[in-house]
């Protein structure tokens, strides 16, 4: 990497005033850039368990205060984003996944207190000190000097994942498409329920912010579509027919892409980064999962029981898949997928070019005037 992309301005550097564009995806090009700029020491592996780590905190804080998945699925999001312009090393994840939070419940109307949201995450982190708790909720007795130093940081947090976002409350989710887009191609109350745990997992990876809903809906129903082919052929056997004929379609290229406004390459790269979580969780059954199905009791305690458990990190449910099985299948894809596109940023070829000097620099600082537009360049003024 060049030494000079990476050199930060000095104040007397930086412009009077500064545009920063909202960037709604990222390409893999640029993905791939910003993570290995922000991960320091860390390994890709490293990287990947930190991110996992956080958001199984995420789910558990959220669902232990009630939020609905979007709240939570948006929080995870943010989190994501914040670290493809900040290093890992600066920040405590707790401190990070909580203003995701925060961010998250102003954008979905779920608002709740800092403070609020500080508590359950204190009975999660310290599920010994919340067993104790005498209160009927289990909120754990902590230091108020402590306490408001938390809320501090999260509220300075906070400040720099708006400013990732560039103030835009917009916020699409893939769920509605999943069940809309499953009913048009006749897949069976299965496949779409598997589609919806998938795209809940999905915003444990970086699938959400590089692909938009509807594509991420497209890549889920894909991928379940494929996972059905390991599992024994329900009684009817007219429902297997129907989910195979779902991966067939989508496999294939035709006139389902200008439909459904997607194309069949993305959503096998989609398939391949949630098989890829599928094996990491089969390998490593320990890790935090999300539920079962829509309709599952949530893994996670409910909050009038949470002080009678044993443990603050939920119980998490078994991954119905083997690692082997799943390792071939991912064989299988790679032999018959097709060839990938060239894989640049947005109207550059090199992603350095776009996220460097004062686009970063000016995140967080209180020196010269910040424009924060709606868009991309070339959008920003055409409707946004």
């Amino acid at each position: 990497m060049d030494p000079g992309h990476s050199r930060v301005p000095s104040p007397s550097q930086l412009p009077a005033s500064f545009s920063k564009y909202h960037h709604p995806y990222f390409t893999l090009a640029e993905v791939q850039y910003l993570s290995e700029k922000q991960r320091g020491k860390l390994s890709a592996t490293q990287e990947e368990k930190a991110r996992q780590q956080a958001c199984g905190f995420i789910e558990a804080v959220g669902s232990k205060i009630g939020f609905p998945r979007k709240t939570l699925a948006t929080a995870q999001n943010l989190y994501h984003r914040f670290h493809l312009f900040f290093p890992r090393k600066d920040f405590n994840y707790h401190d990070v996944t909580l203003a995701a939070l925060y961010v998250s419940t102003k954008m979905h109307d779920t608002l709740k207190k800092p403070r609020e949201i500080l508590m359950v995450s204190y009975a999660v982190r310290f599920p010994e000190l919340a067993a104790k708790s005498k209160s009927v909720g289990g909120e754990v007795d902590m230091d108020p000097a402590t306490a408001e130093n938390d809320r501090q940081r999260l509220l300075a947090v906070e400040r720099l994942i708006l400013e990732t976002i560039c103030f835009n409350f917009t916020s699409k989710m893939p769920f509605s498409y999943v069940i809309k887009i499953g009913r048009k191609l006749k897949a069976s109350k299965k496949l779409i329920k598997c589609a919806w745990r998938l795209t809940i997992d999905s915003h444990r990876t970086l699938v959400p912010i590089m692909y938009p809903p509807n594509t991420v809906a497209l890549g889920c129903l894909y991928t379940a579509s494929l996972l059905a082919t390991l599992e024994p052929p329900p009684s009817p056997l007219v429902e297997a027919q129907l989910d195979s004929r779902v991966a067939t379609i989508l496999k294939e290229k035709g006139d389902w892409e200008q439909t459904y406004m997607a194309e069949a390459e993305d959503l096998e790269e989609i398939a391949h980064v949630l098989i890829d979580l599928l094996i990491q969780a089969a390998q490593n059954p320990s890790a935090n999962t999300s539920p079962r199905t829509p309709a599952s009791p949530s893994p996670h305690p409910s909050p009038r029981n949470q002080h009678l458990s044993s443990t603050g990190t939920p119980q998490p449910q078994p991954i119905p898949y083997k690692a082997d099985q799943l390792i071939r299948l991912k064989i299988m894809m790679r032999q018959n997928e097709h060839p990938l596109r060239p894989q640049q940023p947005l109207g550059s070829a090199d992603p350095s070019e776009l996220y460097n000097g004062n686009d970063i620099a000016m995140l967080g600082r209180n020196q010269g005037t910040v424009r924060f537009l709606f868009g991309p360049p070339g959008v920003v003024g055409q409707g946004v």
